[in-house]
């Protein structure tokens, strides 16, 4: 039967869990972001301050998410989503609080460590899962995305601009102070919900996570957010510091990053719509990568004023917000059918690891080789990335989608699979008896889902 109109809104209790799921991981995003822009400076009113310990503290995050994310994720179904979003955020207070104490750049490096170590991720985009019907969970996802990008352009304004007023340990108060807010909210405005979402698009499973690292395709996306992110706090070892010797005051910082992030979509908005509209996604790669190369060279070569880093920021954050924005986009899409969770859980170790691998080269490489060692790792980088992209496909049109099952003995399991795979617009069936959920991988366009529908009806 068709949707009634209904279905094509959240409910109210829909509403306020989604909203509040997405404020508590922006809140939580904007905290690990938040001192970026700042570190490289601030970093130096520490009596231990190295280049190395600037980096470390910017990126030492990502270690302890990437250890911890998927092993998070997987304890969340066995203990429940609420406990461990809940001792994460804890976890995350308390690191806020050791880093804005810390006498010490080491200390603020500890403390970092211990914000990542309240990797949540996971466990709430399994509860958005496990809290909204299959029809709205898109929207739900889309919600949270919104959320990290606007976490990220957030931080990049409010660092600056509020660290001229509170210093960097104020920053890491407000930090606390924003994951408490959001502490609160999870508490009071989240439902205790029973009913668990199909995992195998959610999270991850050990036994698949070699079979997904050795995907051509995937291998291709994992490898290049590793090498995104690692340039990303890598670029924030040195960007801010630069701009000072061009002559713009740090207080002056988030007047500068306002405008370039706005540039930087507007120049990024059109390139989106025309890679997915002519399905140019892999060349259009390739453009977002040069941008980035060109950006690097101009912040390492270009000795000039503020003025020009500025250029070379809005061609930096044009080609990151284009991959960064894509990059997901291709993983869901390539994905096979119920592996979309263990697809993530690689794609975001990948990532972490990325940011602390960047800190820790960027903060390294300047302390040793000055500002030319930072910007040569970062064209390598680029460099090799550009070669990878070249075996890259665009990606299909497909969607994933699951379907609840009851139990079903193997002859049930097969009949309903052969149905399945035949029915037009259907790429691929996995049917896991022991979560009672059938997954597929269907045909954006081409798939009929009242037909679908019906032929699963009476496996229900």
């Amino acid at each position: 039967m068709p949707k009634s109109s209904n279905d094509q809104r959240l409910t109210t209790v829909e509403r306020r869990a989604s909203g509040a799921l997405a404020a508590v991981f922006g809140l939580r995003m904007l905290g690990l972001f938040l001192i970026m822009p700042v570190m490289a400076i601030y970093g130096k009113n520490y009596p231990d301050y190295t280049p190395l310990l600037v980096g470390l503290a910017i990126g030492a995050y990502g270690l302890t998410q990437a250890l911890l994310q998927i092993p998070m994720g997987m304890l969340s179904d066995k203990i429940g989503r609420r406990p461990v979003i809940i001792g994460g955020l804890v976890v995350f207070i308390i690191g806020s609080l050791v880093a804005a104490y810390a006498d010490s750049l080491t200390g603020v490096v500890i403390g970092r460590a211990l914000q990542g170590m309240g990797a949540i991720a996971a466990a709430i985009l399994a509860l958005a899962a496990d809290i909204t019907r299959d029809s709205q969970r898109p929207k739900v996802m889309a919600m949270i995305g919104m959320c990290i990008g606007l976490s990220f352009a957030l931080a990049l304004v409010l660092g600056p601009l509020l660290g001229q007023h509170i210093g960097l340990s104020g920053l890491f108060i407000f930090t606390a102070v924003s994951a408490a807010f959001g502490l609160l909210v999870f508490a009071l405005a989240i439902p205790k919900v029973e009913v668990r979402a199909a995992r195998g698009d959610l999270l991850p499973n050990l036994a698949e996570l070699g079979q997904i690292a050795k995907h051509p395709q995937l291998a291709r996306l994992n490898g290049g957010v590793f090498i995104l992110h690692c340039l990303l706090t890598a670029f924030f070892v040195v960007v801010p510091t630069q701009l000072v010797q061009g002559g713009l005051a740090s207080e002056s910082h988030a007047w500068l990053y306002l405008p370039t992030l706005i540039a930087s979509f507007a120049f990024m908005i059109p390139m989106l719509i025309v890679a997915e509209k002519k399905r140019k996604q892999p060349q259009f790669f390739r453009v977002a990568i040069v941008c980035i190369i060109v950006a690097v060279g101009i912040i390492g070569w270009a000795q000039g004023s503020w003025l020009i880093y500025s250029l070379a920021i809005i061609l930096f954050f044009t080609g990151f917000n284009f991959l960064e924005a894509t990059l997901p986009s291709s993983l869901t899409r390539f994905a096979p059918a119920g592996r979309k969770g263990s697809a993530s859980g690689v794609y975001a170790t990948a990532q972490f690891a990325g940011a602390f691998v960047g800190g820790l080269a960027g903060g390294s490489l300047l302390q040793s080789f000055g500002l030319a060692g930072v910007v040569w790792f970062s064209v390598v980088l680029l460099v090799c990335w550009l070669a990878i992209s070249i075996g890259m496909n665009p990606p299909p049109q497909w969607q994933n989608v699951s379907f609840k099952l009851r139990e079903l003995n193997s002859e049930e399991q097969q009949q309903l699979a052969d149905a399945l795979a035949t029915a037009e617009g259907v790429e691929e069936v996995r049917i896991v008896g022991s979560e009672k959920t059938a997954y597929l991988k269907v045909h954006k366009t081409d798939y009929n889902e009242q037909v679908i529908t019906a032929l699963v009806a009476s496996y229900q």
